[in-house]
Formats: structure tokens, C-alpha cells, sequence
């Protein structure tokens, strides 16, 4: 008589070898896009300018000013929330610059190269910033172009992740698995304030090169073990490299397609502008550049904000601040879920963002609120549109139109750190009234995309024309 197999064994078994491939996809990504969040979130840690004085000094050190002598030349200044803002803003202007050509090259690359060559290359920047301290570099041109040089190659990251979890996953219940999936986010902020915590008192270098470190041994694992999709993609690299470039210029700033590629490119260019105009993707990508603004401005600016206001010790803040992100696991998972059950994405992002406006000095429930439509809109909004099946058989216009909304999103998350920046010496109440009209004006763009909903669950069927 043979004997059963044990639980385990059978619960594995029971899952087919696809169920396990989608299962590695969405474990491999999820990692990846955490170390790519865990390597940006230190310099938000570092941001925190201390007051001397409350220091003990060593006996040998010859001290000028008693303020300002822990702190590192060139933010030891008065103005050190501008340089920090210029910091921030190499960073993320380089980031939405990038994210707009990034799609473009995910298209044209293998994502298993162009993802391990961003990963590794994002962790050389990264180390180089805190090499800065072992190399006793006190140039603020330094800093900025380490920064501005992280931000391009880490554009590589999202269109990628995106394009394979959106192969590998169809649309039933999309929504909440990268619901669960773009918890990454969070993670790997909440990893990041916590590792550039453990140094940033005693040796500030090691809060940029531990993660750089973490990254780049990311992207060797990405090389070695990534399968994008389930048919690696064949063919199609030999087509004319001119007729491509024509024909998605003429899509992108809708001029007409010159008469030699029409017959051959222009079903793919009218399946292009449909999803660009039916689907929603304007309204979107700019609900996602104020969410962001709101988001980014939170990363860059909260530990700074909880050492200020609340006079916590720099790890204190860096850890407090964690709660904002912990509340964005949960909000995203949520909105995924509902927007799933509903059908309405738009619907979910509004509601959420509605409930957020009064509640942005509070941590958990913001963070949740305003995280929920922004990972909804990064992930199964991008999914969802990249993969219409208006454009069947050209599934890494994926990796394009996840470019294009996340690109916009990226012009806010410049944006917000920068007037933070700015607004902030005048008061941090300030800085909350800009999140509160920037959070109003994310709702405000939906209104179509909503109505066009809630006709939808009301019997309502749109009429088309022509």
C-alpha cells in the first residue's frame, strides 16, 4: 500500500509549472523594484541638519562655529533646505526626463538587460554619493551630478517591472495582486530609512553605499534569473529602425503618417491614439502628477519636517516618518481590491483622494489615502491600458504608455520637493495647504473618467460616433 504524500509536497505539486513561473515573476520584480526604492530613500534620512551645538566635539577638533561643525560642508549653511531642494530636484528632473525615453528603449531591449544594466549602474551612483564622504568631497556639483546621473539610469525600473508583471498576469483581478505587488514601494522605503538610519550619526557614507551594495547584487540576481514573458519575444528586432522612429513620432504629436508607412504602421498608430483618448491615459497621468507631488514631497521632506517640528533625534524621524509608507502597503492593497470589485478605477482613485485632503498631517491614514490612487494608477491603470486589446499583438506598447504616465507623475514628484522647498521657511503649515490644493486638483481630473463610471453602473452604455 503506498503511502500519501506529505501536505507540502502535494500543495506544491499542485500548482502547475505556469502558476510557478508567475509566482518567481512576481517575487523576482517585487524584490527588484524595493531595492530601487531602498536606494533612493536615503538622502531624505541624510537631510537632517542638526544643531551643533547639542554635539559633543572631540578635545583635538578646532571648532569655528558651534552650530554648525557635525554638519558637512556645503550644507552646514544657513540655506541648506535649498541645496537640499537642488539635491532632490537633479534627482527627479533627470528622473521625468528619462522615464519619457525609457519606454521607448524597454520596447526596443530585452527588459532581462536593460533592467540588470539599470540596477547595477543605479548602485555605482548611489555608492559614488556616499564615496563622497570617505573622499572628503565638499562640492555641491558632485553631489548634483551623481544625483542627476541616478535619476536617468533609475528610470530603467518601472516601465520594466511593469511590462513583465502585466505579461505574465491578465485582467480579472489585476487590481489586487499589484495592489499587493506595488507594496514594493513602501518596503523599500521603509528599508531604506531604516538601513541609512543605522549610520547616518556616526559615518553617512556607508546610508548610500550599504544600499548601493544591496541594488547592484539586485540586478546581477535579474540577470541570471529573469523570464519577461511567457513567449520570450521573437522577431520583430530587424524592422526598419526609421519607420518605427516616423511613425511614433506621428503618433505622439499627431502628425500625419507620411504615405510610404501608412499601409503598414497605421492600424497599430490608430489602436495607439484610441487607448491615448478613450481610455483616459491624459486624465490619469496628470491625477498621478499631483499624487505623486503629493508622495514625493512626503519622501523627501517628512523626516526633515519630524526633526523640526517634533525635535526628534535624525534616527528617530528617519524611523517615525516610516509610518507614512506603512500606511501606503495598506492603501494600495486596498484600492486594488475595491477597484477590482467595482470595475471603476477612476472611482477608487477619486474617493481616495477625496478622504485624503483633510487628513494630510496625518501619517498612517494619508499615507494610505494618497498612495492607494498612485499605486492604482502605476500599476493596473498602466496594466490595463497597455495591454487594451485594441493593441493585441503589440504587447510592449506596454512598456511605452507606463513610461508616458508615469513620465508626467515624475514632473510632480519634482515639482513637490522643490516647492516644499521653497514654501517651507514660511512656515510647514504652507507646504500642507499646497498638498491639500494639489490632492483637490488629482480629484478634479477624474471628473470625466468617473461620470463616465458611474453611467456605466447606472445602465448606461457610451454611444459611439461616426
Amino acid at each position: 500500500k503506498m503511502r500519501s504524500l506529505a501536505p507540502g509536497i502535494k500543495l506544491i505539486t499542485s500548482f502547475s509549472r505556469d502558476s510557478w513561473y508567475r509566482f518567481f515573476i512576481l517575487l523576482l520584480t517585487f524584490v527588484f523594484y524595493t531595492t530601487y526604492h531602498l536606494s533612493r530613500k536615503p538622502i531624505s534620512i541624510i537631510k537632517l541638519h542638526r544643531n551643533c551645538s547639542n554635539v559633543i566635539h572631540p578635545a583635538d577638533l578646532n571648532i569655528t562655529d558651534n552650530d554648525t561643525w557635525c554638519d558637512w560642508a556645503p550644507f552646514d549653511q544657513n540655506n541648506y533646505q535649498n541645496l537640499f531642494g537642488v539635491l532632490d530636484n537633479c534627482f527627479l528632473v533627470a528622473y521625468a526626463i528619462g522615464m519619457f525615453f525609457s519606454g521607448i528603449f524597454g520596447e526596443r531591449l530585452p527588459l532581462r538587460y536593460y533592467l540588470s544594466s539599470g540596477m547595477i549602474l543605479s548602485g555605482i551612483f548611489t555608492a559614488l554619493f556616499g564615496l563622497g564622504f570617505y573622499w572628503q568631497i565638499h562640492s555641491l556639483w558632485y553631489y548634483c551630478l551623481v544625483q542627476a546621473l541616478n535619476g536617468l539610469v533609475q528610470t530603467t525600473g518601472w516601465p520594466a517591472v511593469v511590462a513583465c508583471v502585466g505579461n505574465w498576469f491578465g485582467k480579472g483581478k489585476r487590481g489586487f495582486i499589484m495592489g499587493i505587488w506595488n507594496s514594493h514601494t513602501s518596503v523599500g522605503n521603509i528599508l531604506g530609512s531604516l538601513i541609512a538610519g543605522v549610520y547616518v550619526s556616526s559615518a553617512w557614507g556607508l546610508s548610500f553605499i550599504v544600499p548601493g551594495i544591496i541594488i547592484a547584487a539586485a540586478g546581477v540576481i535579474c540577470f541570471l534569473f529573469l523570464v519577461e514573458s511567457k513567449q520570450e519575444q521573437k522577431g520583430n528586432k530587424n524592422k526598419d529602425f526609421v519607420a518605427r522612429r516616423v511613425v511614433r513620432l506621428s503618433f505622439i504629436f499627431y502628425l500625419p503618417i507620411p504615405s510610404n508607412h501608412r499601409s503598414k504602421y497605421h492600424p497599430v498608430i490608430f489602436a495607439h491614439r484610441v487607448v491615448f483618448i478613450l481610455q483616459g491615459v491624459v486624465e490619469f497621468s496628470l491625477c498621478l502628477l499631483f499624487a505623486k507631488l503629493v508622495s514625493y514631497t512626503f519622501l523627501y521632506w517628512l523626516p526633515l519636517y519630524i526633526a523640526n517640528v517634533a525635535h526628534f533625534d535624525p534616527k528617530k524621524a528617519g524611523d517615525l516618518s516610516t509610518l507614512f509608507d506603512v500606511g501606503g502597503i495598506v492603501g494600495g492593497i486596498l484600492a486594488g481590491l475595491i477597484s477590482d470589485y467595482s470595475g471603476g478605477r477612476a472611482t477608487t482613485c477619486c474617493a481616495m483622494l477625496i478622504i485624503a485632503a483633510p487628513m494630510v498631517s496625518m501619517l498612517l491614514w494619508c499615507g494610505a489615502l494618497v498612495n492607494g490612487p498612485y499605486a492604482l494608477i502605476t500599476t493596473a491603470v498602466s496594466a490595463d491600458l497597455g495591454t487594451h486589446e485594441c493593441l493585441r499583438g503589440n504587447s510592449r506598447a506596454l512598456s511605452t504608455v507606463t513610461a508616458i504616465i508615469d513620465g508626467t507623475g515624475s514632473i510632480g514628484a519634482a515639482v513637490g520637493p522643490l516647492l516644499a522647498g521653497l514654501i517651507s521657511p514660511t512656515g510647514w503649515n504652507n507646504v500642507f495647504y499646497m498638498l491639500i490644493a494639489a490632492d483637490v486638483l488629482a480629484c478634479l481630473l477624474l471628473s470625466r473618467l468617473v461620470y463616465k463610471e458611474v453611467r456605466g453602473w447606472c445602465g448606461y452604455t457610451t454611444r459611439l460616433r461616426g
